[in-house]
């Protein structure tokens, strides 16, 4: 496991096979809030990442339901059993292994691995856009998943965006191909709900990009535009 700390926010890196994941801890003055739950083997690198902090684990967040962002769940809460679980309300249908989808979503399938064995199905709070946890507000953020949520630091201006950017083999929107690094884009449930979500990030103007795969960007706007531009004249080139 590899650590980077930027100010109050700590990227935790697992690097299986040339397919990193990132999760990430953010420092508040009463605990930890950890986002997203990485790998199954990460449980015990995320603790001993919170124990060096010197803080207790109190929130873990999701910002969505793939396997690569929720497998050490279930032995998170068994080593942290106060610690309350956030996901968006849409995505929770997918923690729960339900693909349907929402009249008036776009009518193509969810992709991705959704988990089959985690018994940690529900989560304790379903946060909606503009909702608090702590000092981060949550963003609805969907295209990769229908209910990916992204984080936005107050204090900050860190962006912690899930999988609707990556930034492994160059950054991308989700659902745009890289092809040193294609994973997230085969993943992408709908690529034009994905985009809309990117420019909304954007709009954050977030001092710090922070993604599922790949390093924290600082000063992210000139990268996040140049994704944006591409994703849009990809979908354009397949209409």
């Amino acid at each position: 496991m590899r650590t980077i700390q930027k100010g109050q926010v700590y990227q935790l890196t697992f690097i299986p096979r040339m397919f990193p994941v990132n999760c990430y801890i953010v420092e508040e003055d009463d605990g930890l809030t950890l986002i997203d739950a990485a790998l199954p083997y990460s449980a015990q690198g995320i603790l001993q990442a919170a124990r060096k902090i010197g803080k207790p684990i109190t929130r873990i967040v999701l910002t969505h339901a793939h396997d690569d962002h929720v497998g050490a769940l279930d032995k998170l809460k068994a080593a942290l059993p106060e610690a309350k679980v956030y996901i968006s309300r849409r995505d929770s249908r997918l923690l729960a292994g339900d693909k349907s989808l929402d009249p008036g979503e776009p009518d193509t399938p969810i992709r991705g691995a959704v988990p089959a064995k985690l018994k940690t199905k529900q989560a304790d709070q379903l946060l909606e856009d503009g909702d608090r946890v702590g000092s981060l507000l949550a963003v609805t953020a969907p295209g990769h998943t229908p209910g990916l949520m992204a984080f936005y630091d107050t204090r900050s201006g860190t962006l912690i965006a899930g999988d609707a950017f990556q930034t492994r083999g160059g950054i991308a929107v989700a659902g745009k191909v890289k092809p040193w690094f294609p994973f997230p884009a085969f993943g992408t449930w709908d690529k034009a709900t994905a985009l809309a979500s990117a420019k909304k990030l954007r709009d954050l103007s977030p001092t710090l990009l922070a993604v599922g795969h790949g390093k924290m960007i600082e000063k992210p706007a000139q990268a996040m535009d140049r994704a944006i531009q591409e994703a849009e004249q990809s979908l354009a080139a397949n209409r």
